[in-house]
Parts: structure tokens; sequence; C-alpha cells
């Protein structure tokens, strides 16, 4: 099977959360192997006299069985469980810190992850051929140099050890029991210490470039890239659908909102703008409606099948379309021309009843507006 091209975008969130669901996420076994073994140096050191203590009487008493309980086979056999079931809880601190250090030092670098597609059965990955041919890899080959590295470290710390403590080791023999077993207990704690340390510094190594190696292994090729856009937001083709729908929306509830306009202004065929003022609730004329061309025609049949005024003023319409959002107030700066064109209504509606000549549009005040 030929292997994934190498990507150069770094990997995005979708990447990551589709490789966490597989079961990909960093993970250090240096900082693991730390863990365990300085949560048991330290459950030794805080535990060490208890353990010492409950293990020697459980040592004692099991060398303390009577002749008849040893030879009976019953007697024997409950003796052996109970020997291992007060072992069992002797030892049972010691574990459960093991246990939670194992647990816990993975979470610090991938956090926790729980899928089961990591346990699908994949048959491609017992083909022998396929596993001997990942060995002669680039990657198969760091590999192979860092578990040389790591383990010619901690052979040259065990060497460092062992030839610092043989004139003790060598005159073990020669103390007392107590003596010895103290001497011991000294030498297993700075072994454990030193260990402990120089797998801590493998970890402060390892766990930066499992990070590194997590993040490669993720990247994106620039295809990848789009087609993950494409399905995130859909393909342009999709987008510029929806976007069509909801102008087409927003035209509808606009055009629905043109009979309750006081005055449509126009320029006089390519503009139509639809403007609402009640005194009472709004501080200044607000735009319920615009458009241009055929929106611009729509606005005027709907507001000529409404009996709303429609006023043709050019540059107030284009001034009010360019500067003016649906649903928003006019500016200030047109404050003076709208006011004169409401007023101008007034007088329009004031000369019908009382059966006199309609009078003219005054010029409007636009200085200072761009049209």
């Amino acid at each position: 099977m030929a292997e994934r091209e190498q990507g150069t975008q770094e990997s995005t969130a979708r990447n990551r959360e589709r490789a966490r669901e597989s079961g990909q996420v960093p993970r250090s076994r240096d900082l693991s192997a730390a863990a365990v073994l300085l949560a048991t140096a330290l459950a030794l050191k805080f535990l060490g006299p208890y353990l010492g203590g409950a293990l020697r009487a459980l040592l004692i008493g099991g060398l303390s069985i009577a002749r008849v309980r040893a030879l009976g086979d019953a007697d024997a056999l409950n003796a052996v469980l109970k020997a291992a079931a007060d072992g069992f809880l002797v030892c049972a601190p010691l574990w459960g810190v093991t246990l939670v250090a194992a647990m816990a030092a993975p979470l610090a670098v991938g956090g926790w992850n729980f899928t089961l597609q990591a346990l699908a059965v994949d048959l491609t990955r017992l083909n022998p051929i396929t596993g001997f041919g990942r060995m002669f890899t680039l990657r198969g080959a760091i590999e192979f140099l860092k578990a040389l590295l790591k383990f010619l470290t901690v052979a040259l710390v065990a060497g460092a050890l062992l030839w610092r403590h043989a004139p003790l080791m060598a005159s073990l023999g020669t103390l007392t029991p107590a003596q010895a077993a103290q001497a011991a207990g000294g030498l297993i704690s700075d072994t454990f210490v030193a260990l402990t340390a120089t797998v801590a510094v493998l970890a402060a190594v390892d766990v930066p470039w499992q990070l590194w190696q997590y993040a490669r292994r993720l990247r994106m090729t620039r295809n990848e890239v789009r087609e993950e856009m494409r399905e995130t937001e859909g393909s342009p083709e999709m987008k510029n659908r929806i976007r069509s729908i909801q102008r087409e929306l927003a035209r509808r509830r606009m055009i629905a909102d043109v009979p309750k306009a006081d005055v449509v202004v126009v320029n006089p065929s390519h503009y139509a703008v639809a403007l609402r003022y009640v005194e009472a609730r709004m501080r200044a004329p607000i735009v319920v409606a615009k458009g241009l061309d055929l929106v611009a025609a729509r606005i005027r049949a709907v507001a000529e099948q409404h009996h709303v005024p429609i006023v043709e003023a050019a540059p107030l319409a284009r001034a009010l379309h360019r500067h003016v959002e649906i649903g928003a107030e006019i500016p200030a700066a047109l404050y003076v021309a709208v006011a004169q064109v409401l007023t101008y209504l007034a007088q329009l509606r004031q000369a019908a009843r009382l059966g006199q000549a309609a009078p003219l549009l005054p010029t409007l005040s636009l200085e200072g507006v761009d049209a």
C-alpha cells in the first residue's frame, strides 16, 4: 500500500479530533517509566519501614507453622493461601501507588482518550512483509537509534553504580544480618534514585520529541485542507445557493414591510427607499426597504398597491440607499431633507382635503451628504 503523502500544512482542529477518535494521541513511554519509578521510589521511602516490618512478620509467621499443619494437605494449603492474601494486602499500597502513576503519566501528554476504534481488527497489521518493511524505514531507524541510546545511557549509569558500590557489595557477606539488610536497603535506595533521575532526563527529551512527531504525522496536504473545508463549510455551489436563499428570504421580509411605510423615495426607477416614522416611538425615521432596479420596481409596485405615497427625489434616494441599512435610523445629516419630504406629504394631504392645487416639492437640503 502506498504511503500517505507528507503534508506541509498544520493540522486542523477537525483533523486532530478525528485522530483522537481513532486512538491517535501523543504518548511517551519514557514519561510513564519515569513516573512509575518516581512513584515507587517515593512509596518505598515513606512506606519502607511499614513494608519491611510487615514482610518480616509475614516471613516469620510462614516459617513458624507447626509440624502437624505443615504435613496436613488441607492445613498446608490454607496456610499458603493465607500467606498469599496477607502478602497481597501488605504490598497493596505500593502496587496502588504504582498503578496510579502508570495511569496518570499518559494523561500529562495526550490526555484521557477512550475509543473502540483502536481495538478494531486490522488484518493488514498481521502482514509480516509489511511489518518487516517498516523496520527499514527512516522512522524505524530513528526508533532503533533512540532505543539504543536509552539502553546505553541506562547501562552506563548502572555500570557506574556497580563500580561505585562494588566494595560495599563485596563486604555484605561479612556483615551481620541486620547490618547487611541496612546496607542493602541503602544500596537499593541509591540505585532507585539514580535510575529514576536517568529515566526522568530521558523523558524530558522524549516528551517534546513525541509531541513534535505527533504534530508532524498529522500535517495535511493542501488538497486535504481544501477537502476538509469543503466538508465542513460545504461546496462553493452549495454556499452560494444558501446565500441566494437567504437573500431571497430577506428580500421577501423587506417587501412585506413596504405597506407599513409612510413614503417611498425613488430616483425615478433605479433606486427606491421606503421610510417609516412613528413620532411617539422613534427618534428618527427608519429605512424599512431599499433596492435597485428590479427590487426598486417591486417596492414601487407594492407601494402603489397599498397606496403608500411615492416621492421622486433622486439625490435623496441615492443618499439613503448608500448610507442607511435596512432597519436603521437615517443619519442626522439627512434629517432636514427627510423632514422636508414628510412636510411636503402633509401639505399634499391637506391640499387634497381642501380641494386646493397640489404644492411643489421644495429643493431638498443635502449639504455635506455624499449621494
